[in-house]
């Protein structure tokens, strides 16, 4: 599904990946683990195609298409999800409006023809059902007044509602308390582990991962992967840390 090869990528001139190589089939987990400034997030913002992130070098393919010769919208209309790790406020503009113009922007993409108002109402109560979401609030401006928490949440019904095929997701524990951290985690699995599908979790703990399993666990450090391995080398980085790990 997702091929990275030789990534190189810089910001403001700075080289932060240095060479990154990873591989993603469908219906499968991986997590991105490193210590802060290691290229996670940019990782993921890279693979988006957030402005001011350069590809120096290296390659990435998306289902059979060269990832970087997409527009942004183009890569999120053929399948790619990034859930952020503050997710941006917008003013004025309802959630379930916001989330019904998304949809159907994909879907004019895709030339299938848009949801009728009641259909899209019918598929936003059952994905804000997931997330414990009442409507009262999907109906409030986009992420406005809402926790830390409320936000995760509410990014959670975007990824159920667009359905995509890969969703990179970027520190979607951050900020998150027990409760919040269980519904996303189980929200997370009723939407995208299946067989068609692939998740990318940039985290830096385990927390998230007791809740979505991993098949995959990546150690990111200095811009490149230097250690792979199954769910177990989680838990090894929690007891050993970084530098026990990879040293």
């Amino acid at each position: 599904m997702l091929t990275i090869e030789n990534l190189h990528a810089s910001v403001a001139d700075k080289p932060i990946l240095k060479g990154l190589n990873l591989s993603i089939n469908a219906g499968e987990i991986h997590a991105i683990m490193g210590p802060n400034g290691a290229g996670k997030s940019t990782t993921g913002y890279v693979l988006g195609g957030r402005p001011g992130y350069e590809v120096t070098q290296g390659s990435a393919t998306f289902g059979g298409q060269d990832l970087f010769e997409l527009e942004p919208h183009e890569r999120a209309a053929a399948g790619l999800f990034l859930g952020f790790q503050y997710p941006v406020e917008i003013p004025g503009v309802s959630n379930l409006q916001f989330l019904r113009e998304a949809l159907n922007s994909q879907r004019k993409f895709h030339d299938l023809p848009p949801l009728s108002g009641g259909e899209f109402l019918k598929l936003a109560k059952e994905k804000a059902a997931l997330l414990k979401m009442d409507m009262e609030m999907m109906k409030r401006p986009v992420n406005v007044g809402f926790s830390g928490g409320e936000k995760k949440r509410a990014e959670m019904v975007q990824m159920g509602i667009l359905n995509p095929k890969l969703a990179i997701l970027d520190e979607t524990d951050s900020g998150l308390d027990i409760d919040a951290l269980r519904i996303c985690g189980e929200g997370i699995n009723a939407i995208m582990r299946k067989p068609d599908k692939a998740v990318l979790l940039i985290t830096h703990y385990q927390r998230l991962l007791d809740y979505v399993k991993p098949d995959f666990v990546h150690v990111l450090a200095d811009g490149r992967i230097v250690k792979s391995g199954g769910p177990e080398l989680a838990l090894e980085l929690e007891e050993a840390g970084y530098e026990g790990v990879v040293a």
